[in-house]
């Protein structure tokens, strides 16, 4: 059939061709008024998008899809409220015991059982709850059981990098401790809301507060409010004041940390989170401006171990949860939850040859009631593979069961002359120079005066020398060797000081260590790191400049699965010739000057003396190839907790780095690398430090006095495989030229007095006879047994200058008596 013939009088258009409108609204043709303009405005409407509106969706998609969401998440949270059901108590509620195991998978200690007591709300001081909920959470009596917007804002700004957030209500927290557990997992997380929706409808806030209170921890291995007033201050929770109650809130928020007997480097994070609680109960209404103003910060009661972890076991453990903690491994709740096993990186054969070191070095010598000061006597040690960085034995005090402060961790002794070569590492990785110009080497020479202002510092700056003695010119080597404070708070300036504060942190000091402050003054060691943050800093230049971070953890599981643990990639903080030149001068005060007592380790060794202020501390910190080792003796009163000088103690005038903390090192070091040969150092030096040779010795030198063959000297260097450090004067000028020197010039009655005896005297010829004089012959003779030509040429040269004054009133470069020798 065919299509239909138009009707009379109508004019096909053409699609492509608008009509044109007629009078009055009227199309051109067929007189219809309006379709026209209909059609043009349909037509414009349904107009495809280009460019980029193309992407963009409709309001009425965007609106559909809202309600979509909408719908979904409300049938989400009915079904999540209706599925969710509130469990029974956890197993946490009654937690379980950590295992610490040494690094060879036998066991180091159990953590113990848990410590909890559960009490009514009436038996607890209502200024107590309301100083928690100050703490944790001041609405909790008007809020619901969750806060939508806080959980919000908690995850928006640890995405935005402001630390890890919390967005819970004490209802939440109650339902995560008592119903469920710390993992820190989305599932978890979901359970916990619904869960906290409907106890919060099922039950009153008195029960949920109640049942916080039981179940929070407060470090000390202390769960609930009772168990913590016992941990802190020997008394019931009915008896607590508002200030201790404010304290125990405190702790809720890092209950290691704020601890300020286990931590007392943290006291004043510990205080400023005690006023916060305080103030916000002012806030409140529920204490008075008056009752704020009389309240004195709570000073809480000493730490009572548990038995299973007395000896070396318990700061052992702490030392680990501190690591754990620090580097967020972690959490403290989690890790009281209990159930891992806990692989040290402790080696439980070189932790017995410390402890045995310790006792047999200077426990067995105190005798604190017949010497007063010997009571004061504490000691710290840490050794770390500089290979691995891992943490293979430390010593912590005598039984952590009678001091619980871990003596290698505390931050709150100076560092003394441990700083020194730090000084000297940055000097050569930023290629300083002195003020007129010269570089710095270890031949560079320095004004080693007593009392000698520094030059170019704006702070004014005479440092005094130990003893006060005067030196003259002094190479940097010899310098160190005497530890000469003048010499090092002049090069501390000549570097710059906020240099030396960045090489120092490079190579492990924390940055956040107390009295780290840039200034001439650091260079003496005022700063107060830790032994073993001083051990990780020295491992750094044991190996050549490479910085790994220490570890004390080798491996965390729990019910067959493994904890991450963090990333330890090494990193080259300095350059290779700054760390081997530094360690050359180490070696040096090894083999000539303060740390001769090393060398009965029996390996070639490198190593710095100091002795704090007052003497409240003395440390050496040495190292091997591949062993690193410090040890501080430390002075404290045992009932105050006071820093005290350790005058007096052991039946010693003074205390030195040089003495027992050295010896302790020597012996421990030589049990620790029985098992291997000694090795020598491979060491890279920078331009202009390789020593020179030593000078010939005199035709007419003396024979050696039978006196001076009687008498018992240092034992001898230990043999090296290789030809020494850099030909520099250890092989060929320390055995070979410096014991023959040593014995015939520097031990004679004249002391090396005579020019003749004291060049002749002088082991490694870097000074050229300069002004090292009696005290490097006296040094080397020390070093190769040689009648101890120190002690023989400084007596008699004193015998005969009675001040050691030569060369315009200085000494010339003598070796200080021993009682001037850190």
């Amino acid at each position: 059939m065919s299509d239909q013939s138009p009707p009379p009088g109508w004019t096909p258009r053409d699609p492509d061709t608008p009509e044109e409108p007629g009078q009055n609204g009227q199309t051109g043709k067929s007189g219809q008024k309006g379709k026209a303009g209909k059609t043009a405005k349909a037509t414009k409407a349904r107009r495809p998008r280009t460019g980029w509106r193309r992407f963009v969706p409709g309001w009425r998609l965007v609106l559909g899809c809202l309600l979509l969401f909408a719908l979904l998440l409300g049938g989400a949270l009915v079904a999540g409220y209706l599925l969710v059901d509130i469990p029974p108590a956890n197993s946490a509620a009654i937690a379980q015991s950590n295992v610490y195991l040494y690094s060879d998978g036998s066991q180091l200690a159990r953590d113990g059982e848990v410590n909890r007591v559960n009490v009514p709300l009436s038996q607890i001081p209502r200024t107590v709850q309301e100083a928690v909920l100050a703490a944790e959470d001041r609405d909790f009596h008007s809020e619901r059981a969750v806060d939508p917007k806080a959980m919000l804002r908690a995850a928006w700004n640890t995405l935005m990098g402001k630390g890890k957030q919390s967005g819970s209500t004490i209802t939440q927290q109650y339902v995560k401790n008592y119903y469920l557990g710390q993992e820190q997992t989305v599932s978890r997380k979901v359970k916990e809301f619904f869960i906290a929706i409907k106890l919060g409808r099922e039950e009153s806030k008195n029960h949920i507060l109640e049942g916080y209170l039981n179940t929070s921890y407060f470090g000390r291995n202390a769960y609930g409010i009772q168990a913590a007033a016992q941990a802190y201050y020997g008394k019931d929770v009915g008896k607590l004041t508002t200030a201790e109650g404010a304290y125990l809130a405190t702790l809720l928020n890092s209950p290691s940390a704020f601890d300020v007997v286990a931590h007392p480097q943290s006291r004043a994070r510990a205080v400023a989170r005690w006023n916060y609680v305080l103030d916000g109960m002012v806030k409140k209404g529920w204490m008075s401006q008056a009752e704020r103003a009389a309240t004195r910060f709570p000073e809480p009661g000493k730490i009572r171990p548990a038995a299973g972890l007395s000896g070396q076991r318990g700061y052992l453990v702490e030392a680990v949860k501190d690591y754990i903690l620090d580097h967020k491994i972690l959490d403290d709740a989690t890790l009281a939850e209990g159930g891992y096993r806990i692989t040290t990186t402790i080696d439980k054969r070189r932790q017995n040859a410390f402890v045995d070191a310790v006792d047999e070095e200077m426990v067995s010598e105190l005798e604190p009631g017949t010497r007063k000061a010997d009571r004061l006597v504490r000691a710290g040690g840490a050794s770390i593979d500089p290979a691995t960085g891992k943490v293979v034995a430390m010593y912590g005090g005598i039984d952590y069961t009678k001091q619980y402060v871990n003596n290698a961790t505390r931050h709150d002794y100076q560092v003394a002359s441990t700083f020194k070569p730090f000084v000297f590492t940055s000097a050569v990785e930023n290629g300083s120079r002195t003020r007129d110009g010269r570089r710095i080497t270890p031949n560079t020479i320095y004004n080693g005066d007593n009392k000698r202002p520094v030059v170019g510092s704006s702070v004014p700056f005479a440092p005094e020398n130990e003893g006060q003695l005067s030196y003259g010119d002094i190479t940097v080597n010899t310098a160190t060797d005497l530890s000469v404070n003048a010499v090092y708070a002049q090069m501390a300036v000549d570097v710059g000081t906020d240099k030396v504060k960045k090489t120092s942190i490079s190579l492990g000091i924390p940055e956040n260590t107390p009295n780290f402050v840039s200034g001439p003054a650091m260079a003496l060691g005022t700063m107060q790191a830790s032994v073993l943050d001083m051990t990780q800093a020295y491992a750094t230049l044991a190996d050549h400049g490479r910085y790994t971070p220490y570890t004390l953890v080798e491996k965390i599981t729990k019910e067959g699965d493994t904890v991450k643990l963090p990333d330890r990639t090494p990193l080259q903080v300095v350059s290779r010739e700054a760390a081997d030149t530094t360690t050359s001068m180490l070696v040096s005060v090894v083999d000539n000057g303060t740390g001769t007592a090393a060398l009965a380790a029996g390996h070639p060794a490198a190593g710095k003396t100091g002795t704090a202020e007052q003497d409240r501390a003395a440390w050496f910190a040495g190292y091997t190839p591949d062993l690193v080792t410090v040890v501080s003796m430390m002075g404290q009163d045992p009932d105050t907790g006071t820093l005290q000088p350790l005058y007096g103690a052991l039946g010693e005038t003074r205390i030195g780095g040089g003495g027992y903390p050295a010896r302790i090192w020597a012996a421990y070091t030589k049990t620790a690398l029985e098992a291997s040969e000694p090795e020598d150092f491979d060491l890279e030096l920078e331009p202009g430090a390789a020593q020179s040779p030593p000078p010939l010795p005199p035709a007419d030198t003396p024979e050696q006095s039978p006196d001076d063959e009687q008498s018992p000297g240092p034992p001898a260097r230990p043999s090296r495989p290789t030809g020494g450090q850099n030909n520099g004067g250890q092989s060929q000028g320390g055995q070979s030229q410096g014991q023959s020197q040593g014995q015939n010039q520097g031990g004679q009655n004249n002391g090396g007095a005579t020019t003749q005896g004291t060049d002749a005297g002088t082991s490694r010829g870097a000074d050229q006879g300069s002004t090292q004089g009696a005290g490097q012959g006296t040094a080397r003779g020390a070093d190769q047994g040689s009648a101890q030509g120190a002690d023989a040429g400084t007596d008699s040269g004193t015998t005969a200058d009675p001040q050691g004054l030569t060369q315009g009133g200085t000494t010339a470069g003598r070796r200080p008596l021993p009682e001037f020798v850190e």
